[in-house]
């Protein structure tokens, strides 16, 4: 049995996970940022950072606690290389350099977008080839994975991430950053009385645009302003979310018809979204012989856990870092990366 640690710290979750054999997690320790940005609305990249170092000590120290493993009973240490933030990487990085160092483990560098992928593996094995959703705040891209620990990017957003539009949108409507959960709720609360754009929709392609959308729920709010409307915001954000859905679900159906996969993955912290898990089951219902496998919803944020099931992928396949490694936080896909 293969134990890695795996350190994650490329955003606003300082977080070290204790993984075995890449699918079953022993601890999972995070700490997350959220109430010192929500004042600002959005992630202070200075903040960020500042936090990492503050709790990257504390969650080792409580994931090595949770697991009751010994440095010595370990293989290997995984940890987030980009994309993220840089000061926010390196911070963990760092970490993951330090002990690595002192208990003479190797360091194997995980691509952040692999990891939530590989989360997949917390719910049920991946079956190859397989066709990933990956949704976040900051990204949104379709991936083909033709086998194990190979990505290629079939389409991606041109602009503003479906998470991403959650928060502007969240910000818009006065709501507290992040913005995607109370979105869902009132979603669920609303009527869709207005149609907001899909854009893309007849595109040949597989990319996603939501800038278009977002500028659409703004001018729809400044309009009624305008006249003195009251906005029904329930039923706002059950017509922007609608859009959102329609717009992921609708170029995940075109890929599956084009590309026989054995596996749909739902992947990334919009993953959480219930109207859009919905969504796709019943979608998928059109291809029955594809196994539907969204991440757990406990494992679709940022997290460690899915940093240490991308690195057992590394680890099988002999991938490992010195200790020169250093941060990349424009890191994305391409076939065959690893």
């Amino acid at each position: 049995m293969t134990k890695i640690i795996a350190f994650e710290s490329s955003a606003d979750e300082t977080s070290v996970a204790i993984v075995e054999d890449g699918h079953t997690v022993l601890s999972n320790s995070v700490a997350t940022q959220i109430n010192s940005h929500q004042r600002f609305g959005g992630i202070v990249p200075e903040v960020a950072s500042r936090h990492h170092i503050e709790w990257i000590s504390r969650v080792l120290d409580d994931a090595l606690d949770q697991a009751q493993v010994k440095p010595d009973e370990l293989d290997a240490v995984a940890v987030t290389y980009g994309p993220g933030l840089v000061g926010s990487l390196l911070v963990g990085l760092m970490g993951a350099k330090t002990f690595a160092l002192a208990h003479d483990l190797p360091i194997i560098p995980v691509n952040h977008l692999a990891g939530h992928i590989a989360a997949a593996n917390f719910n049920q094995p991946i079956q190859y080839p397989a066709l990933a959703l990956m949704v976040s705040g900051g990204h949104t891209e379709l991936v083909l994975m033709p086998k194990q620990n190979q990505f290629q990017v079939l389409g991606e957003t041109r602009d503003d991430a479906a998470g991403e539009s959650f928060d502007k949108v969240g910000r818009l409507l006065g709501l507290a950053y992040p913005a995607g959960k109370e979105i869902d709720e009132m979603a669920h609360r609303g009527t869709a009385q207005m149609k907001f754009p899909t854009a893309m929709a007849h595109e040949d392609n597989y990319d996603f645009s939501f800038s278009g959308l977002k500028s659409a729920v703004i001018n729809y709010v400044h309009h009624a302003q305008q006249k003195n409307e009251t906005i029904n915001a329930d039923n706002l954000a059950c017509a922007f979310q609608n859009a959102v859905v329609d717009a992921l679900v609708g170029r995940t159906q075109k890929a599956l018809a084009n590309y026989p996969v054995r596996s749909f993955i739902l992947a990334g912290g919009v993953a959480a979204n219930s109207q859009l898990r919905e969504a796709l089951q019943t979608m998928l219902t059109e291809f029955p012989e594809i196994t539907y496998i969204p991440v757990p919803i406990q494992y679709s944020g940022d997290n460690a856990a899915m940093i240490g099931a991308a690195g057992f992928w590394n680890y099988h396949d002999h991938v490992f870092a010195g200790l020169d490694l250093n941060t990349n936080p424009g890191l994305d896909f391409e076939l065959g990366e690893f």
